[in-house]
């Protein structure tokens, strides 16, 4: 009898945050914030405050040094056009999540959520292009890789469960991955997009 092959770093963070990921998908559809313009630029100052929290990360040596191409997937000045693009003035900024000192685990584990996201645009691009917006106009922080999604996701897996991390850190990616969707989670709440459904 042979023993089960343990799930790989990426494939047990997705399993153990699978209810709070799908719970958040669920409100923020929910949410309709491709109703109509003025509920998608909630749902963008949503993003943006997301893109806020860990723009540090894609500068960070460590960072760099298990994602190789971290800084080409940095998004928050694509989010700042959008904001633009919609005619909507760059919310004031509050402090980052990540503002001073980084730990690699955490960040990780924030990126894990990040990288995720950007796997499932292509069903959101589909919603802003009813109203008007696209990867081009309003909808820029959701343009895809020249590569392909697939496998621009599957590099940042592949460098994720090839560092080199004690049981110890294991468990911070996790509280990282964790931590990152409460934030979502606030930030959708604090845009209001639960509101006038």
């Amino acid at each position: 009898m042979t023993s089960p092959t343990p799930l790989s770093r990426w494939r047990r963070l997705q399993a153990e945050t699978d209810a709070v990921h799908r719970a958040l998908d669920a409100r923020i559809m929910a949410g309709a914030p491709f109703r109509d313009a003025g509920r998608y630029g909630r749902f963008l100052r949503m993003q943006l405050g997301f893109f806020r929290d860990i723009d540090a990360l894609y500068g960070d040596g460590a960072l760099g040094a298990v994602v190789p191409d971290l800084a080409e997937r940095r998004r928050l000045a694509l989010a700042e056009q959008d904001v633009r693009d919609l005619n909507i003035a760059l919310p004031a900024a509050e402090a980052p999540v990540f503002a001073g000192a980084i730990d690699p685990p955490t960040a990780l584990g924030w990126l894990y959520v990040a990288e995720g996201a950007d796997l499932g645009s292509p069903f959101l691009l589909k919603e802003t292009a009813k109203i008007g917006f696209d990867d081009s106009f309003g909808a820029r922080h959701m343009r895809g890789h020249p590569e392909g999604r697939g496998k621009h996701w599957h590099r940042f897996t592949d460098a994720l469960d090839a560092a080199t991390l004690t049981p110890e850190e294991d468990a911070r990616v996790t509280a990282g991955a964790f931590a990152a969707f409460a934030r979502v989670t606030a930030l959708f709440e604090a845009a209001g997009l639960a509101d006038e459904t």
